[in-house]
């Protein structure tokens, strides 16, 4: 079996084992059930499809697959908005695949000029396999580390001990970054660091392995973060993303705050403080 559709496969099969026939809506087949999930017949008829259809597709035996035939099975899964994406860059990858750079990545300028003006809020340009391409000082100052142009926000994540001792709700946050990063890896099916990346970090810590065997996908900006600060104390953010327009894989991301809640005071202190404290060990 190919092994991109080896992936498509699985994804399929861990969507379908997620759902019982009365999340779907619909009465379970008569006979002993294995797994409390959807049969492969019971999904089949939920997406209009026949069951050998389906068989081949999760068995990675059908090479070409319609833009409806995803639609109908996204339904069918209840899929999201970021899933549905998902399966179709598993389903099409060699008709939308996207090439790989092999110079340095450098930050769109427009985002630049954004996170400039945000100086107010932690900020900083992500890009392809998690890489930081700019960061701001109240970035430093609230996470604790200076990211240079270049480093990775997820071996800083998952391999720093510091990133778990600073971010309250790491497992949270970690999770979802391990489910935006199933969903590069699908996207970019030819990128050999992406894929090493992935490696290093299932081999480097067991609760990478299992977050990526459950095939979760998710949004970088889809959790809210939680800090301890040891100046400032508690510190909430909500994290909002700006896509480049001619370039996707680039995204702004900014840690937000309520407006006079305690996190918007304390930031132009940490700001204050950031200025003038030695820099992080980075």
């Amino acid at each position: 079996m190919p092994t991109d559709r080896a992936a498509l496969g699985a994804f399929l099969r861990s969507r379908r084992d997620r759902l019982s026939p009365a999340q779907a809506g619909m009465a379970a087949f008569p006979g002993a059930r294995r797994v409390p999930g959807l049969r492969k017949e019971e999904l089949a008829v939920l997406a209009g499809l026949s069951p050998d259809y389906y068989s081949r597709l999760e068995q990675g035996r059908q090479a070409n697959v319609s833009d409806e035939v995803l639609d109908a099975l996204a339904r069918a899964l209840r899929l999201d908005e970021v899933e549905h994406a998902h399966l179709r860059d598993l389903a099409a990858p060699t008709r939308r695949r996207r090439a790989t750079a092999s110079v340095p990545q450098r930050a769109d300028p427009g985002l630049l000029r954004l996170m400039t003006g945000l100086d107010h809020l932690p900020a900083l340009v992500l890009g392809q396999r998690g890489e930081v391409l700019a960061s701001n000082a109240l970035l430093t100052a609230v996470l604790g580390h200076a990211f240079d142009p270049g480093s990775s926000l997820l071996r800083w994540l998952f391999l720093d001990p510091l990133a778990r001792e600073r971010i309250v709700n790491w497992a949270q946050f970690a999770m979802a970054s391990v489910g935006a990063l199933r969903r590069d890896a699908a996207r970019h099916p030819d990128d050999v660091r992406l894929h090493a990346l992935i490696e290093d970090l299932r081999a480097a810590d067991p609760d990478v392995a299992r977050w990526w065997d459950d095939q979760g996908v998710r949004d970088y900006a889809s959790v809210p973060k939680r800090i301890q600060h040891p100046v400032a104390g508690p510190l909430s953010f909500d994290i909002e993303l700006v896509s480049a327009p001619h370039d996707l894989d680039q995204r702004l991301i900014v840690y937000t705050a309520e407006p006079g809640s305690l996190t918007a005071r304390q930031l132009p202190l940490l700001a204050s403080w950031g200025a003038t404290a030695p820099a992080p060990a980075g």
